[in-house]
């Protein structure tokens, strides 16, 4: 299994991705048949964050968080529309929320790893939590990918969630198997991930469901 790599696909994660819209019903016909139900993935509305999704695969509209709102807007590089059709590490690229993550996942050459999954899910620390750690620290890291990667693994689930899916779950075990499961608690605004705060979550890309986190993870913590 290409776990080394994937485990970089905790960057992927930033591709933070889209948001956006939900089709309105077409009115029936008119007569004594009643109007046709409307399609589920057209007219019906979008799950919210709280009602979630039975694979994990979430919309524009279901993305919540405080930080969101730093996302370009419209169709810019780096929006949830501009992210959501690409595989994550692409959309990390361009999300300004994940700068240092994207550096880190390109260090240990693990971006067509990550573009390459089918369908995970991706805790994605932002900017600050990287600068927590110093730049000495990161750029030394950068520069051993050997030791970088099982950290970016504990950052990536074999398996897409949404915030529901993760609440439920309690707990999921990352890439890093050796690193241990990664605790879940809370849900929705209050939701933390080994007590990381999540700023941007629900974040949908082609095949990620990502969460901003504002705290690197450390393997075999699980606090």
């Amino acid at each position: 299994m290409r776990i080394a790599g994937a485990g970089i696909t905790a960057v992927a994660a930033l591709a933070l991705t889209a948001c956006s819209s939900s089709d309105t019903a077409s009115s029936g016909s008119s007569g004594s048949a009643p109007a046709p139900a409307p399609s589920s993935s057209m007219s019906a509305p979008m799950p919210s964050a709280a009602s979630g999704s039975t694979d994990g695969v979430t919309t524009n509209a279901d993305v919540f968080g405080p930080a969101c709102s730093q996302l370009p807007q419209g169709s810019a590089p780096g929006s949830l529309d501009s992210m959501g059709p690409q595989p994550v590490a692409s959309a990390a690229s361009t999300n300004p929320l994940l700068t240092k993550l994207v550096a880190a996942v390109k260090a240990t050459n693990l971006v067509d790893t990550l573009n390459s999954q089918s369908a995970i899910t991706v805790f994605a620390p932002a900017d600050p939590a990287f600068a927590a750690l110093g730049d000495a620290k990161f750029n030394e890291l950068a520069g051993k990918p050997d030791q970088l990667a099982p950290i970016l693994q504990y950052h990536v689930v074999g398996k897409r969630y949404d915030a529901k899916g993760l609440a439920a779950a309690g707990s999921v075990d990352t890439l890093n198997t050796a690193g241990g499961p990664v605790k879940v608690e809370g849900s929705g605004e209050n939701m933390t991930i080994n007590g990381a705060k999540i700023l941007c979550g629900n974040i949908p890309t082609k095949n990620a469901t990502v969460f901003v986190i504002d705290k690197v993870l450390t393997p075999g913590t699980n606090k």
